[in-house]
């Protein structure tokens, strides 16, 4: 079973039972897969998404459909959590819908001929090319477009004295 298989396999599993499937994530060995499953309520806005039931809710359904594939070790760890207060932009949907959000964004090298990491408000995809450029505004005003190709990670970010 292929990397992007499994995540659509498990993507309509989480969807059957009402969550969104932010981020899979799979680490671990071979013989000792870690999955790390991040879900959300779909729609819903940092700080009120998942609690610990839903997330062992949706443990105990993936692991009854982890446990019937061969090509899975039985000895594999499921982590099922809330995506967190700095969440994962990872969907081209996500970066519509957190617009107006501020945001940080790694590259995978320098970004706008700026540095590898940018801290803005997000303003959305491009216009222009679909869903294939993310816009920032930055701290000092100026708004730039950045391919999502280059981004290596993107996320929400959190004021903790707000």
């Amino acid at each position: 079973m292929t990397e992007q298989s499994l995540t659509e396999v498990l993507e309509e599993r989480v969807e059957a039972l009402g969550f969104e499937l932010v981020e899979l994530e799979r680490t671990g060995a071979k013989n000792r897969p870690v999955f790390r499953v991040r879900i959300d309520r779909p729609g819903s806005v940092p700080g009120e998404g998942v609690g610990l039931d839903d997330c062992a809710r949706v443990s105990r359904a993936l692991e009854e459909y982890l446990d019937g594939q061969e090509r899975i070790p039985s000895n594999y760890v499921i982590e099922v959590s809330s995506p967190g207060v700095e969440r994962p932009l990872v969907k081209p949907h996500d970066f519509e819908r957190f617009a107006g959000q501020e945001v940080t964004v790694k590259g995978y090298g320098p970004l706008a001929g700026r540095g590898r990491r940018l801290q803005g408000e997000l303003l959305g995809t491009g216009s222009a090319s679909g869903d294939g450029t993310v816009r920032l505004r930055l701290e000092d005003g100026e708004e730039i477009e950045i391919a999502r190709s280059e981004i290596a990670r993107a996320n929400l970010v959190f004021r903790w004295n707000e």
